[in-house]
């Protein structure tokens, strides 16, 4: 596919560092910037979870965190709760939860959450209360930043910036518009 010169081009290519589902080498890419409180990333939500359904193998979901503080008050602390999941191997057991209650981001709701999804509560909250991720979320924005995200959801289908509405169909089509020929 010919790639338009002003094409928004992600900066910081998906890694094993990224929280991915599916395979790094999977053919298709379909990395998200997003924001746990942001009502806008809720209704993406389920769109992606279709997306992820029907390309299954063929695709590699990353997600980066790129909480708007100024707008969203619990976004951060949510993104802190997903990173401090992942730490103890349930990031996308968190990710849902956060999603599925985005209305019901606050502390208390958070260490609720964790303990439904098992993990080590006391671990949880020591990490909560020393900030242990923020680093890491702050790499997110930054490389975010770097690609011309400025809200969110913001998508890059195959490395390019995803311009149109998140539904199912047109992110498949763009996915399988713009993949490698030869793959990775």
């Amino acid at each position: 596919m010919r790639i338009p010169h002003d094409a928004q081009m992600l900066t910081v290519h998906v890694s094993t560092r990224d929280h991915i589902s599916g395979s790094h080498e999977a053919p298709l890419q379909l990395l998200e910037y997003g924001d746990y409180e942001c009502p806008f990333c809720g209704l993406a939500y389920p769109v992606v979870e279709e997306v992820k359904r029907l390309l299954d193998h063929e695709l590699c979901f990353a997600y980066r965190h790129f909480p708007i503080v100024g707008a969203h008050p619990h976004s951060l602390r949510a993104a802190e709760a997903a990173e401090a999941a992942g730490a103890q191997g349930k990031f996308w057991e968190m990710h849902v939860q956060l999603f599925e209650h985005q209305d019901e981001l606050d502390d208390e709701m958070l260490f609720y959450y964790a303990v439904q999804i098992g993990l080590d509560a006391k671990r949880f909250v020591s990490d909560l209360a020393d900030h242990r991720f923020i680093e890491r979320i702050q790499e997110d924005v930054a490389s975010g930043a770097g690609s011309g995200v400025r809200g969110t959801p913001t998508f890059f289908v195959n490395g390019i910036r995803y311009e149109r509405p998140a539904e199912a169909g047109s992110l498949i089509a763009a996915l399988k518009l713009t993949a490698p020929i030869s793959g990775r």
